[in-house]
């Protein structure tokens, strides 16, 4: 049992004005109980062109950002989910975005390469993405055992695959760690039923942390950082503008829910091995 935050920012191009976001709201956060923090998607960079991206990644394990992050959560005491940064991959021209836990020494503990790639042009829209055209898709699911729980990593346009969370599931977790940038429009009819949904039907805590407001490079994100119990009950809540959220994480309680509402353990797949 312990408690848990989620940053929310409006990061911009400039990487040192966002670190610098990203530290006054630690420090405010190490005042609290909160054991760990999650940062959104692309918290240190939201470039005004994409390719910005590749200009500004970093070999795993040493950078900037990397450095930054691990400093902090070894002054703090605190575990940090850092999701994205981008990260030189094998592919030469394209980059991994990757979503980095720090353990409470600054040690790397885990690295989840974002697998959904968000290729898309929003309908009666201009916003057009093409992720793929600058990352490398991840391959693999990624599960960490954190100080307040089984934790599974995912990101963003992760959240709209279920299968992905089956995947999580078969490995016993009790927490869903989220960093997103979910787009304005999108945001306003799926967000809150998307989440709920991952928690009601896991029977597990979602802690999303996300970009919110207007950026550079001419798009909208939502906002909204939840941290859903996994009854889908909203435990907390920042709509719009910087700032954290904090919820205990309560593995107790959730241990006598799935006693007794067993959905899990009903589950039947069907179809062929």
């Amino acid at each position: 049992m312990g408690n848990i935050s989620a940053i929310q920012l409006n990061s911009g191009p400039n990487i040192k004005v966002n670190l610098f976001d990203v530290s006054s709201l630690i420090e405010k956060i190490a005042d609290t109980d909160s054991k760990m923090v999650v940062l959104p998607e692309n918290f240190a960079l939201m470039p005004e062109n994409d390719s910005d991206y590749i200009k500004h990644a970093e070999t795993l394990g040493d950078g900037q950002i990397q450095n930054f992050i691990s400093e902090l959560a070894s002054r703090y005491k605190l575990w940090i989910v850092a999701g994205s940064i981008p990260i030189k991959s094998s592919d030469g021209k394209r980059v991994s975005a990757s979503t980095i836990t720090y353990n409470d020494k600054g040690e790397q503990i885990s690295v989840y390469n974002k697998i959904h790639l968000f290729d898309v042009t929003l309908p009666k829209s201009k916003e057009s993405y093409n992720e793929s055209k600058y990352f490398v898709p991840g391959e693999k699911i990624e599960i960490i055992n954190t100080p307040l729980g089984r934790a599974g990593i995912a990101c963003c346009y992760d959240l709209r695959f279920p299968e992905l969370f089956r995947l999580q599931q078969k490995e016993k977790i009790e927490i869903i760690i989220l960093p997103a940038s979910f787009t304005e429009q999108t945001g306003q009819v799926h967000w809150e039923v998307l989440i709920k949904a991952r928690a009601i039907e896991n029977l597990c805590f979602v802690v999303s942390s996300c970009q919110g407001g207007y950026h550079i490079n001419g798009k909208k994100t939502y906002g909204h950082s939840m941290i859903v119990s996994p009854w889908g009950k909203t435990l907390d809540i920042i709509e719009k503008g910087k700032g954290f959220i904090t919820s205990e994480i309560d593995l107790s309680r959730l241990k006598s829910l799935r006693e007794n509402f067993p959905a899990l353990e009903h589950m039947k797949l069907i179809g062929k091995e």
